[in-house]
């Protein structure tokens, strides 16, 4: 009984020695030259801010930190000057940080880099990075990287990244890049990005992106791309593209100047203005204000010229057939 009651003790002890030692080192004006370095200052058990250390280090306040590999526990996030940081192994803490991180990242509020985080990156709140965020990546609230995010990534509100977002992300309300995006992508509200989307993306209300969009878009209002939508595009009420490859299916209707596939629309299949339909049409309005070369199925139909195809419906319109042959029920064609 003795016995355990002196390892207890002693236990106790060191844990106070510790605690104190954290709060001196905390409230000292010279935090960024203080620790105790257990058995050399190079490797061990560090306690304090030692700049270039491998082992357990225990550390209120990171500062002016070279590189650290093995366990590094802080309390508070780093200061400024913790920039150039480099930690290789578990970080643990509040908001464990520094300028690039390597290996598991663990804050109770959040975790964060100013260049980069590789691994498994969890914050309570959020996870960040200036640069790069690679890895499994998981923010409460959300979670970003000024450049590119690579790998699985859920955010409770939003994901997202600067320049590409590559892998599978899924965000709260939505899920988005700067440029590209490559993978499969979930948003609560919305899915997108400023360039080119390729894989995967179901938006809440919508997904799309500014220039070409490849793969599966299932979207709860709409999908849009402002190039080439090339694939399946399945929406509540519509999708649109300049060009469109492909499946798309709509409540309303699907539009666009350049159509090749099959389009199914609740109300209208639109071709803008010197535009061509290439496959199948059905909706009850087919609106091409083109030329038709495929098959258009409505109750009204209408075109402007039929290249090779028909037209099948209560009234069908080519508008370049003769007289007397431009309106028809039933059927149209070129005559």
């Amino acid at each position: 009984m003795r016995s355990t009651n002196r390892k207890a003790g002693y236990l106790t002890s060191v844990f106070g020695i510790f605690l104190l030692f954290l709060l001196g080192t905390a409230s000292a004006s010279g935090l960024s030259a203080q620790s105790l370095d257990i058995p050399s200052k190079s490797w061990g058990v560090s306690f304090g801010n030692s700049k270039n250390f491998t082992g357990l280090r225990f550390n209120f306040r990171d500062s002016r930190v070279e590189r650290i590999t093995g366990v590094n526990v802080t309390l508070w996030r780093p200061s400024q000057d913790d920039k150039d940081a480099v930690v290789t192994g578990l970080s643990l803490g509040l908001g464990p940080g520094g300028g690039r991180l390597r290996g598991v990242q663990l804050g109770i509020l959040g975790a964060g880099a100013d260049i980069s985080m590789i691994g498994l990156n969890l914050g309570g709140l959020g996870v960040g990075a200036g640069e790069d965020l690679i890895g499994l990546n998981i923010g409460g609230l959300g979670l970003g990287a000024g450049e590119n995010v690579t790998g699985i990534s859920l955010g409770g509100l939003g994901a997202g990244a600067g320049t590409n977002l590559l892998g599978i992300a899924v965000g709260g309300l939505g899920v988005g890049a700067g440029e590209n995006a490559a993978g499969f992508f979930v948003g609560g509200l919305g899915a997108g990005c400023g360039e080119n989307l390729t894989g995967v993306a179901i938006g809440g209300l919508g997904a799309g992106c500014g220039e070409n969009l490849t793969g599966l878009v299932i979207a709860g209002l709409g999908a849009g791309a402002g190039g080439r939508l090339t694939g399946v595009a399945i929406c509540g009420l519509a999708a649109g593209a300049p060009e469109i490859r492909g499946l798309v299916i709509g409540g309303i209707g699907a539009g666009g100047k350049d159509l090749k596939g099959a389009f199914f629309g609740g109300a209208m299949v639109l071709v803008d203005k010197g535009g061509r339909l290439s496959g199948l049409a059905a909706s009850s309005f087919n609106d091409v204000r083109g030329t038709v070369n495929g098959l258009c199925i409505g109750i009204v139909n209408y075109a402007w010229k039929i290249e090779k195809g028909l037209q099948l419906g209560l009234v069908n319109i080519v508008r370049d057939n003769p007289k007397g042959l431009r309106v028809l029920p039933v059927f149209n064609t070129k005559f």
